[in-house]
């Protein structure tokens, strides 16, 4: 296979746009409903895991029915605070640079279809997205390296020639298992100290605080 300009993959959710504690919200409404209440920091702790091991984490294993419920309960949620969704601070620019310095830009998410759109409305970045994954191209999203290892087929680059930034300990635990170095950023809620302990090359605030240090990053690496 050709290979073509190294890539940088963002995770989106958390770490280019303000959406985890969105997610939070509209989990612990659709728990409540069902009768099954789940603590909030118990749920912001599974945010960015594969959807199916949040729910089995959460639900106790609750049946298919009751899973299925679930999932419909957090896109009516998710989907009716829609409006609240922003760019973080610094994202659209930290795509527009990485874009300038000649790399490729690719969202490595595994959102379904209905937030992806949402997302990419926020980002308007369009023009400059050289690849997107979403929760179709695989069977199990993080912590496994699915996700991380399609954007790397989708971009036409291995695993040397690229750089994974997100915001959870399954962001980087995918990444290392992808052999993908992983920037992590606090702005999806996890501390410095766990990012690091899972492994990140490096960790900043948030995509603007990565923007000012892009230069000393792992991302220069790559030109």
């Amino acid at each position: 296979m050709e290979k073509l300009r190294p890539a940088v993959l963002f995770d989106i959710d958390g770490t280019l746009v303000d959406s985890n504690y969105l997610h939070v919200h509209a989990w612990q409404r659709a728990f409540h409903d069902v009768g099954l209440p789940v603590e909030a920091w118990r749920i912001h702790r599974c945010i960015g895991m594969d959807g199916s091991t949040l729910l089995d984490e959460l639900s106790d294993k609750a049946d298919d029915d009751v899973q299925k419920r679930l999932k419909e309960l957090h896109t009516r949620y998710y989907e009716a605070d829609a409006a609240l969704l922003a760019a973080l601070p610094g994202a659209r620019e930290l795509l527009g640079r990485v874009a300038d310095m000649g790399l490729q830009v690719v969202l490595a998410t595994s959102a379904p279809e209905n937030e992806l759109a949402m997302l990419r409305d926020t980002l308007d970045t369009e023009d400059i997205v050289s690849a997107i994954t979403s929760s179709e191209d695989v069977e199990q999203a993080k912590p496994r390296p699915d996700i991380v290892e399609v954007a790397l087929k989708k971009a036409g680059v291995d695993a040397q020639q690229a750089v994974f930034i997100g915001d959870t300990v399954w962001d980087v635990e995918a990444a290392g298992r992808a052999g993908v170095p992983c920037i992590g950023v606090l702005s999806g809620g996890i501390s410095r100290s766990e990012l690091e302990q899972a492994g990140a090359a490096a960790v900043f605030d948030n995509a603007e605080d990565l923007l000012r240090h892009l230069d000393d990053s792992p991302v220069a690496a790559l030109t």
